[in-house]
């Protein structure tokens, strides 16, 4: 990579709030203490005690966030959504039973449990207007994958959409479009995540016209053992970027499978790794967040962020331990990526005493 890339690949992230080493930094600060919507685990009093899982809201205090709402769930959470009213939206991970809709003040509003035989696949969020849930599902019997349409105030069932595969997981509403992508790992309700016959691995992406229900697609990648599992819409370029795991049997294989794929509206492509580093990310990202020059995406089990320019191709790892919570701010620009210790903002700050973050977070 060039210095020049370099240089402003790092000024991109300093004034998106990701990295502090640029001349951008400073006017980054915002105006007012960050306020980040997110799940979290806590550490047990006592050693080998199980953590506590929790979602609610981390506010900047000083060099640091501290816990400003804070509500125990029954089991480890995973996706976030705002609703129009400023309530937000919780979903149990997968295999989830679970969902809770919640005040700003830490008020629970309604909690669903998924019916019988169907489990919540770990993402949620409203219509345009309010008035419509979707939220990713899955039968246990056939395990075929669904958006589930449900009242916003009684989270009950109201309408499927079949989403023509399984392990359904992230949803991403873009004007009247609805993309899903379905990760095609196979798994079986009794078993939680265990793992079933990877070779018959089937992973797409689904995409349907809100206001008909009608499907288009599946669109699928080459190699069947890549998993498409979070997404991100990158406004300018109309493009979609689709975070991938990898699921090879060979460990080497799967060190060096892509990361990245993306979807111009008529095909899926997949981003080889950088040719100097192919296993930069171990075939692993796990969360993605839209820039002004392209894609972020955090590799968890190398502990970087991996930045995707439209233009130039890949972008200097920088690296965050445990890099997973990508929360951006529209129009595009990543502000805030979590890991295991720290957070990077305007500056790395630190997080509250014992307490991990999840998968995935929200810029209030």
């Amino acid at each position: 990579m060039t210095d020049l890339r370099r240089r402003r690949w790092l000024q991109a992230l300093a004034a998106a709030g990701v990295f502090p080493g640029a001349v951008a930094f400073a006017a980054a600060a915002p105006a007012k203490p960050w306020r980040l919507a997110l799940a979290w685990s806590e550490a047990g009093a006592a050693p080998g005690a199980e953590r506590t899982q929790c979602i609610g809201i981390w506010q900047q205090a000083d060099e640091g966030f501290e816990v400003a709402v804070r509500r125990i769930v029954p089991t480890r959470a995973h996706g976030l959504a705002p609703m129009p009213s400023g309530d937000l939206l919780t979903v149990a991970r997968r295999p989830g039973l679970w969902l809770q809709r919640w005040s700003a003040d830490g008020q629970l509003r309604r909690e669903a449990w998924a019916e019988p035989g169907r489990h919540f696949s770990g993402h949620v969020l409203p219509s345009a207007d309010g008035r419509v849930l979707y939220s990713s599902e899955q039968t246990h019997d056939d395990g075929a994958g669904c958006v589930a349409l449900r009242d916003p105030e009684t989270l009950a069932l109201r309408e499927e959409w079949p989403t023509g595969g399984t392990d359904t997981h992230q949803l991403l509403r873009v004007g009247d479009q609805l993309f899903v992508a379905n990760g095609g790992v196979p798994t079986r309700p009794e078993t939680g995540r265990a793992k079933q016959n990877l070779p018959a691995m089937d992973s797409s992406l689904v995409v349907f016209d809100l206001r008909s229900g009608r499907r288009r697609g599946p669109w699928r990648l080459a190699d069947p053992r890549l998993s498409l599992r979070h997404l991100a819409w990158h406004a300018p370029s109309r493009t979609l970027g689709i975070a991938l795991q990898a699921e090879h049997d060979d460990p080497t294989q799967r060190g060096c499978a892509p990361l990245l794929a993306l979807f111009d509206g008529q095909a899926l492509r997949v981003i080889a790794p950088p040719d100097d580093q192919p296993t930069v990310g171990a075939g692993y990202a796990g969360d993605i967040a839209a820039t002004a020059e392209g894609f972020v995406l955090s590799a968890s089990r190398t502990g970087a962020l991996l930045g995707w320019s439209l233009r130039g191709g890949w972008l200097a790892a920088v690296p965050l331990a445990e890099a997973c919570a990508l929360a951006a701010a529209a129009p595009e620009g990543t502000t805030c990526a979590l890991g295991a210790d720290r957070a990077w903002v305007d500056r790395p700050m630190a997080l509250p005493p014992g307490c991990k973050p999840d998968n995935h977070a929200l810029i209030l």
